[in-house]
């Protein structure tokens, strides 16, 4: 039998590899349902170790890492939760870990790995909020909750459930009257007149107070 040469085995693991590639790439495309087509504006698998600050803006003080190619989000150091508990702003003591992530489109697509971990629902509901406190997206064990500039509107259904301590992948699609969400594959769709991103350009991940965020990629569409 003949051995195969150097130059035999070096082509198949380029042909090997470049078919992984385009598996992945494939794989990797997502199809929206509320846009004809979408616009890549940001892609993340933290795989660099450092934080892209032109679309991340850390809040509260809290503490963000990028280790193994994942985002690492803890509360902030014990030194500022007192200062801010003995100020006249207490509730932005950095007990939960809170980022921003910029640059949101007014028609968007999030695709996204992500985990909330905490002890216990008692210390608040795991969330995001699609634009500052316009369209907040709480968590909790029975329930996920739409809630809309605060006290518009709330919208609350038994599935998709987002659970804590459990990696989760998450779809939000946003334009104006609708949000779909989507998570492990199981869809809602919420309609309302007040669902609407203009004026508004960021997504909150806000976790459980002494939680952590753990956020493994992230891609991020314009809707067209």
């Amino acid at each position: 039998m003949k051995t195969p040469s150097r130059l035999g085995i070096l082509a198949f693991s380029l042909l090997a590899l470049s078919l992984h590639s385009s598996l992945r790439a494939e794989n990797s495309e997502y199809k929206p349902e509320l846009f004809k087509t979408i616009k890549l504006v940001y892609e993340d698998s933290f795989d660099g170790g450092s934080l892209n600050t032109d679309f991340w803006e850390v809040r509260q003080n809290t503490t963000w890492v990028v280790k193994g190619g994942v985002l690492n989000g803890s509360e902030s150091s014990k030194e500022f939760q007192a200062q801010k508990k003995a100020s006249k702003d207490p509730s932005h003591a950095g007990l939960k870990p809170v980022i921003w992530l910029k640059k949101v489109p007014e028609n968007f697509v999030c695709k996204m790995r992500v985990r909330y971990d905490g002890k216990a629902y008692q210390k608040g509901f795991p969330l995001f909020d699609l634009g500052h406190h316009i369209h907040t997206l709480s968590f909790s064990e029975k329930a996920t909750t739409l809630t809309i500039k605060k006290n518009v509107e709330s919208l609350p259904i038994e599935q998709p459930l987002f659970s804590i301590n459990e990696w989760h992948d998450v779809v939000i699609e946003l334009k104006k009257g609708t949000i779909l969400l989507t998570i492990d594959g199981k869809k809602h769709r919420f309609e309302s007149a007040n669902i609407d991103m203009a004026g508004q350009a960021q997504i909150d991940f806000k976790a459980i107070d002494f939680g952590t965020c753990q956020i493994d990629h992230i891609q991020l569409w314009e809707g067209q």
